[in-house]
């Protein structure tokens, strides 16, 4: 088993404080959803910033928490390595090049680990739903308490529904005002067609400063601390 270390910046307090809640709402969602699947619909919604924080929040928990990065075509979890290397990711895996535990990295982050895509193969559908994605799935059930799979937009390919399939539960990262209503009620849409429980939508970049009902009360508070933060753009988690 490889070991790396991932890069852990220091989260704002409001921003640690959602992802805990982000955390309990998944756990109250029931103790049989412990593998979760979490898409998008279209690129650059911060998906896999939301699944690599989640994750540490689990292993805050001293929880063991498996992070499988699933999205074979365009994945952006390697960059987040500072220090190690990988022979084998998810690719070799499901192509039957090694074994599971080859493709599996432990990390700086005690209790989290994680396989990553590394190689893009010419068939990332057909090998997600292959026998082996399951068999994974399967083992990893055995060895953490929560497997968290990040998954390619589903507005943009379907390899999010062909994984939601071996889940117990998805949740759809959502970036406020860069989506039509159309497009993500099509995500939704397709998800229900795997059968899969939809356990929510995280909305994520709000924008606290916008006026409005929506935006005002509690969620207007952090205003200050995310501007000096963020700049223009800003992260919630809920």
């Amino acid at each position: 088993m490889e070991y790396v270390e991932l890069e852990q910046p220091e989260l704002p307090y409001e921003i640690n404080e959602e992802m805990k809640l982000l955390r309990t709402n998944i756990q109250f969602c029931g103790a049989d959803k412990r593998v979760i699947c979490i898409t998008s619909a279209i690129a650059s919604e911060g998906k896999s910033t939301t699944v690599l924080n989640l994750c540490r929040s689990f292993a805050d928990q001293k929880k063991r928490v498996l992070l499988i990065d699933a999205d074979l075509r365009k994945s952006v979890l390697r960059k987040k390595i500072t220090s190690g290397k990988i022979q084998y990711g998810l690719s070799h895996y499901l192509s039957g090049q090694c074994k599971a535990e080859d493709a599996t990295c432990q990390t700086n982050i005690k209790g989290m680990a994680v396989i990553f895509s590394l190689v893009v193969p010419p068939n990332p559908s057909e090998l997600l739903s292959n026998r082996r994605m399951v068999e994974l799935i399967k083992a990893a059930r055995e060895s953490f308490d929560y497997v968290i799979i990040d998954c390619p937009p589903l507005g943009l390919v379907v390899d999010a529904a062909v994984v939601a399939q071996y889940c117990d539960g998805v949740c759809v990262v959502i970036s406020a005002n860069e989506i039509s209503y159309r497009a993500a009620q099509d995500v939704l849409h397709k998800l229900e067609n795997t059968k899969c429980p939809i356990l929510g939508v995280i909305l994520n970049k709000v924008d606290p400063r916008r006026g409005g009902k929506y935006y005002g009360g509690y969620y207007g508070r952090y205003g200050k601390y995310y501007g000096k933060y963020y700049g223009k753009k800003y992260e919630r988690y809920y």
